[in-house]
């Protein structure tokens, strides 16, 4: 069982103050206990790192960081890097979705890792990894 964070899961995760933490929260420690493995990529931790230091506290920010970086050390999360292969994969799609300027392009380069390891589910609010790639399911 593999599922993809997004940043809007990380951030709803270590932020207290979004909606829908404690059933996030829940939904992730309830995954971690049934050994679900986790990706997520540079990319999306980038734009997570820069909006927790913006929405919380330092010390929330700082600790989000550790615990991320904790969890990527004992293999509990797995990083994928954006490789240059990657990045041109993303490009194609800005274009092939050039009529969907809000698409971020972090995001765009989720969907190719996704699809590229076989993952079908993501922790995001974001509605378009449902209509740009229809397989993909929003969890939970």
């Amino acid at each position: 069982m593999k599922v993809f964070i997004d940043t809007w899961g990380w951030i709803t995760l270590f932020n207290k103050r979004e909606k829908r933490h404690e059933e996030i929260t829940k939904w992730y420690l309830d995954f971690r206990q049934q050994r679900g493995i986790i990706h997520t990529t540079d990319y999306v931790l980038d734009e997570t790192f820069t909006l927790i230091f913006r929405r919380t506290s330092v010390d929330i920010a700082i600790n989000a960081m550790k615990k991320i970086e904790e969890a990527i050390e004992k293999g509990y999360i797995i990083l994928d890097r954006i490789t240059s292969e990657r990045f041109d994969k993303a490009k194609e799609l800005r274009l092939k979705y050039r009529d969907k300027p809000l698409i971020s392009f972090t995001d765009l380069t989720s969907i190719i890792v996704m699809s590229e390891i076989g993952i079908d589910r993501i922790l995001t609010e974001d509605e378009h990894f449902k209509y740009l790639e229809t397989h993909f399911q929003r969890v939970p």
